[in-house]
């Protein structure tokens, strides 16, 4: 029998055999029941729910010594999805299936329940991937897990309950009739139709113009930004409403997503992801738990937020060693997670939306009284490492919605989602275009000799950068950020070259450079 194993966000095939070999003894003791193959403890276990799930199924489990091996022999086994397999292949060994050699083009994966039901299992897309790839015609699978591996093309996808269902289905391909399952059929195309179903809104927020323009400009180009406000400002409520101004989904990124859901064991019912991730871990999480690891690594937060977007809620809480592992992510889009036995690499390409108060407090420059010292403010800015501040393109005050604009009557409704999404949009079609051929797809990926050829400055641009500069310290790096930061702008102003006014915008998104010598 064939089936899979998950290894980071990919699949690699695992073929099951098995031998029965007879055996003397008494009628009462039962012969052994070995798994080769590098099992783990969830693997070896399954010994005892097969005999169960086959029993309680009618069937008769032999009174043979069982050896299974799960090929190939030198990589590590982990999971309860080769439950359905194994005891498939039994059955196969044991003739209840007839002539189990004609197999080759059918793959099946589940958990095994006592009674011979079929639990879901991780990675349902990732293995139809693979199967497709392989030229396997057909997968079974639980039920549960269809609506994710249905979208694959070129593959028979079966929804099985119990074992007894699964042993059926089998003996019907192998007699090249029809089956009584029918393959799952979900077309992309009406998948797509429920994309964009988002609960918020950007015409809810009231005031916050420069914070709302400092967000279309981050979509638009996809650069990462940090919001400074005093508490109940609207930090939150404004970062909970990025995913809806960026653009739609492709299919393709939809799969990549649903893969690193999938392995996650966060997709469910739902099947297909449709909506750009939106993750907000608490400043509590840990180093593995941000960027993925473990003894068998499995995807972190900034995996989680891929296509998507990470949320990092009062950024100076979270402490300073789990920041710092931001650097290779927020570079690389991706992350490598190495251990003994393995080196895995999971995809990473999020927009980070950072918050932090001004100070302890959370009141400097309010109008509530600041009861912190000038060193205690510094202290608690500094706890944001200087290099990874200047990876976050763009720094914007939240300052407190005044209460006219709160409730105002004659207060006008800010712009829709929708709206602000169109010139999004377009803003990433120059980009396209600009880019065809390369393999970066916004702005803020433009290395160094793309920002000499595409960010081109006048004179009075010129001598405004020189002098910002000089008077805030900044880094070759903030640098470079700043010209990507005015070349979004132009793009959304539909301009070619880069103006004054462009630079001057993109100056003032660094206001925390101003506490740095970086």
């Amino acid at each position: 029998m064939l089936s899979a194993a998950v290894y980071g966000i990919d699949a690699e095939l695992v073929e099951i055999e098995v031998n029965l070999t007879p055996v003397r003894g008494e009628a009462d003791t039962a012969p052994p029941v070995i798994i080769v193959g590098l099992p783990d403890l969830a693997v070896r276990e399954s010994r005892e729910r097969i005999r169960a799930a086959i029993t309680n199924s009618s069937f008769f489990f032999p009174f043979h010594k069982t050896t299974i091996n799960l090929a190939p022999a030198d990589v590590r086994k982990e999971g309860a999805s080769f439950d359905l397999p194994i005891a498939l292949g039994i059955l196969g060994a044991n003739g209840d299936l007839g002539n189990v050699q004609e197999l080759a083009d059918t793959m099946s994966i589940g958990e095994l329940s006592l009674d011979g039901r079929i639990r879901p299992v991780r990675g349902a897309l990732s293995i139809a991937i693979r199967a497709r790839e392989s030229g396997i015609k057909n997968l079974l699978l639980p039920e549960e897990n269809t609506p994710e591996a249905a979208v694959v093309k070129e593959v028979n996808v079966f929804p099985i309950n119990n074992l007894r269902d699964a042993a059926e289905l089998i003996k019907d391909l192998q007699n090249g009739q029809g089956t009584k399952i029918q393959p799952a059929k979900i077309e992309s195309s009406s998948a797509q139709n429920l994309e964009n179903q988002y609960r918020f809104d950007f015409n809810e927020v009231r005031g916050q113009q420069t914070a709302k323009r400092a967000l279309e400009v981050a979509s638009a180009g996809g650069h990462n930004i940090i919001m400074i406000g005093s508490p109940g400002s609207g930090k939150t409520m404004l970062a909970k409403r990025l995913p809806t101004i960026l653009p739609p989904l492709q299919f393709e990124e939809a799969l990549e997503i649903t893969k690193v859901h999938s392995v996650a064991g966060l997709t469910g019912k739902t099947g297909l992801v449709l909506e750009r991730p939106f993750r907000s871990p608490h400043h509590t999480i840990s180093e593995a738990g941000l960027i993925g690891g473990g003894s068998f690594p499995r995807p972190g937060e900034v995996s989680l937020s891929h296509n998507g977007v990470l949320f990092l809620d009062e950024l100076p809480e979270f402490d300073r060693s789990v920041l710092e592992v931001l650097r290779q992510p927020l570079e690389d889009k991706q992350v490598t997670i190495s251990r003994a036995a393995m080196t895995l690499t999971f995809p990473a390409l999020f927009t980070l939306v950072a918050s932090m108060n001004p100070c302890p407090c959370g009141y400097f420059g309010s109008k509530r009284e600041c009861k912190c010292s000038g060193q205690q403010i510094q202290r608690y800015i500094s706890k944001i490492s200087g290099p990874l501040l200047d990876r976050i393109d763009i720094h914007v005050d939240v300052p407190t919605v005044e209460f006219k604009e709160l409730r105002g009557k004659n207060v006008p409704q800010g712009e829709s989602s929708d709206q602000i999404r169109e010139r999004v949009i377009k803003a990433r079609n120059i980009q396209l275009k600009r880019f065809a051929g390369e393999r970066i797809f916004s702005n803020s990926a433009m290395s160094s000799s793309q920002i000499r050829k595409f960010c081109e400055l006048d004179a009075i641009s010129e001598q405004l950068l020189e002098r910002a500069m000089a008077r805030q310290g900044l880094s070759a790096r903030a640098h470079d950020r700043i010209l990507k930061v005015a070349r979004t702008i132009a793009d959304l102003d539909g301009i070619e070259n880069i103006q004054s006014n462009h630079i001057g915008e993109a100056i003032g998104y660094r206001s925390l450079d101003k506490n740095y010598s970086l």
